[in-house]
């Protein structure tokens, strides 16, 4: 996904003379042929993420449309205080991508791990969250989020599905098991994992790559009684989402995700998965208990 998105940005920059770039040393070599390309407009501030923030609120006030980039904890946790003021604030709006995701890093510790970083742009005004679930999603969601007037935070990562799938971010039914069935949400990278776990159980699979705006005339359309929402990042993000969308009818939810519990371990992306219950067996684990007794194999 990061490749595709230096790709993309670098064509945008050299398309689009409203586009500008910027960076706090995180990337910066993969795009210094951009720079030297367009030196007014591919920005690299140091390791200063705050100040990277506050420059493009003020580029964004200029009129131009930037996109700022580091790992997600230093994009959006260190610098949160900049996107509520510097853009939120003054009514600015840019597009933020990140890389780390959850833990990607995981090796490099907690200082790389921003498992909360969509709860946190949740509490920022009115912008969409992109969640792409393959590289191959990367490129319509940048360009769709650029040419748009708001903000917008696009969440990039190693993990991804076997193969992408298109759309603006409504929910895709994937898997239909039925009128009435259980309806389970994968938000992202988390869908193959979420249609191993359910493979022979009588549970629909939805799939979006926007969790924000949240569709919710779509799980309005496809949701029975029982909701399980899985998303890559901090468990129950999504949750108030679904149930304010359900208030008027009888419901239970499962929401699944990264974990509260702060492990203390490093490990790799794979184990981080494993640990948090986000694989194929350990959402099958928690599926299977929320449904029973009333779901058995192959059906209801």
């Amino acid at each position: 996904m990061r490749e595709t998105f230096v790709d993309t940005t670098t064509a945008l920059l050299a398309e689009d003379p409203r586009t500008a770039l910027v960076l706090a040393d995180i990337s910066a070599a993969a795009f210094a042929a951009a720079a030297r390309r367009h030196p007014d407009r591919v920005l690299n501030v140091g390791i200063r993420e705050q100040l990277m923030v506050g420059v493009a609120g003020g580029l964004a006030l200029t009129g131009l449309r930037p996109i700022v980039h580091s790992y997600a904890p230093f994009l959006v946790e260190r610098a949160y205080e900049q996107l509520k003021l510097d853009l939120d604030h003054q009514g600015a709006s840019a597009v933020l991508v990140s890389v780390g995701a959850s833990y990607d890093r995981a090796a490099a510790g907690r200082t790389h791990l921003a498992p909360a970083d969509v709860s946190l742009i949740d509490t920022l005004h009115d912008w969409t969250v992109h969640v792409p679930g393959h590289p191959g999603e990367v490129p319509a969601l940048l360009r769709g989020a650029v040419a748009a007037e708001g903000s917008a935070y696009l969440r990039l990562s190693t993990l991804h599905n076997d193969r992408p799938r298109a759309g603006d971010g409504s929910l895709d039914l994937v898997r239909d098991a039925g009128p009435g069935a259980p309806l389970l949400v994968a938000v992202g990278p988390v869908l193959d994992a979420a249609v191993a776990a359910v493979a022979d159980l009588g549970v629909s699979v939805a799939y979006t790559h926007r969790p924000r705006p949240f569709d919710v005339a779509g799980l309005r359309a496809l949701a029975g009684t029982e909701v399980i929402l899985v998303e890559p990042y901090l468990a129950g993000t999504s949750a108030r989402v679904v149930s304010a969308a359900l208030a008027d009818r009888p419901h239970r939810l499962l929401a699944l995700g990264v974990g509260r519990q702060e492990l203390r371990r490093y490990g790799s992306p794979d184990d981080h998965t494993r640990w948090h219950g986000l694989d194929a067996a350990g959402l099958r684990r928690s599926v299977s208990g929320f449904l029973a007794p009333a779901l058995t194999p192959a059906g209801r």
